[in-house]
């Protein structure tokens, strides 16, 4: 199978928080000369960057734009909240989408749902009631989505770092009646691994329904340097159709806030650099041998 099929990309993540126009005037002109194909831009802030100026750094590294990635800090939530915390989230994740289509990128994808970080017990009444509240909030955000051509990726997180939606079967009922043009999932294979018994099992789960994959090791660090079933969740990927892009998604514990905020307390890797070659390299050597 040739890796060309799915093209592979990185978050700036790896080196920078918030990612803004300086540090994609940094980080984009690398990825270009390592290989990658395409790059994850994080939109933390909606005045981190401008999508004009932005798209001059891709046309000038010939980068495409894997995704508008959605932060949702403490003051964004779409769940459990009241009715203005709705509001100024539902205005940051449409001002998403119009970045996103401004910038050409398919998809808005992460956590479009609460708090990352914020948990809390819910009887199965409570759970369904959560979900409903989901869909009425998130549904006016997919038709702007759909108007602009741009597509919805929910991503499920880990138990600790949200009870909402940790698993691809959650947020399959959570997205029940949503238009599935319009809104899908996100899979990241260091929360997967953590809620799901399979990788593959999870991928086929949610076949035609995954819009954007992240990638990373176990440990949050360089993929193929872990325990996690890569044969297994790349074939699964390939053979349920998915062709869009893989990006490497990990963290650096030399920066304070991103560090605490993803728990990333010691370097996971020898570099920083590293994570993002070596793992391009495991990536291709992987697709390559993948049947």
């Amino acid at each position: 199978m040739s890796a060309a099929l799915l093209p592979l990309g990185a978050n700036p993540w790896i080196w920078h928080s918030p990612v803004t126009y300086e540090a994609l005037g940094d980080v984009l002109p690398r990825l270009s000369g390592w290989g990658f194909d395409c790059v994850e831009i994080p939109l933390e802030n909606v005045r981190d960057w401008e999508p004009a100026a932005v798209t001059k750094l891709l046309d000038a590294s010939g980068l495409a734009p894997a995704a508008v990635i959605a932060v949702m800090p403490p003051e964004r939530n779409l769940v459990h909240t009241d009715p203005l915390t709705v509001q100024v989230t539902q205005d940051y994740l449409r001002h998403c989408v119009d970045a996103a289509h401004a910038l050409n990128a398919p998809t808005v994808a992460g956590p479009v749902y609460t708090a990352v970080g914020r948990t809390w017990r819910m009887s199965r009444a409570e759970r369904t009631a959560a979900y409903e509240e989901l869909r009425e909030n998130l549904a006016p955000v997919v038709d702007h989505a759909r108007a602009a051509g741009v597509r919805i990726a929910v991503e499920p997180l880990n138990r600790y770092e949200t009870s909402l939606l940790n698993t691809v079967g959650q947020t399959l009922d959570a997205l029940t009646g949503l238009p599935e043009d319009g809104i899908g999932i996100a899979l990241d294979t260091y929360h997967q691994n953590i809620e799901e018994r399979s990788l593959p099992d999870a991928v086929r789960r949610a076949a035609g329904r995954v819009f954007h994959v992240q990638v990373c090791a176990n440990d949050r660090g360089t993929p193929g340097a872990d325990s996690l079933d890569w044969p297994g969740f790349l074939s699964a990927l390939l053979g349920e159709g998915y062709r869009g892009p893989l990006c490497i998604e990990s963290f650096t514990a030399h920066n304070d806030a991103i560090a605490v905020a993803a728990s990333v307390w010691r370097p996971l890797a020898a570099s920083q650099d590293s994570i993002a070659t070596d793992g391009l390299a495991f990536l291709r050597r992987a697709l390559d041998t993948t049947p």
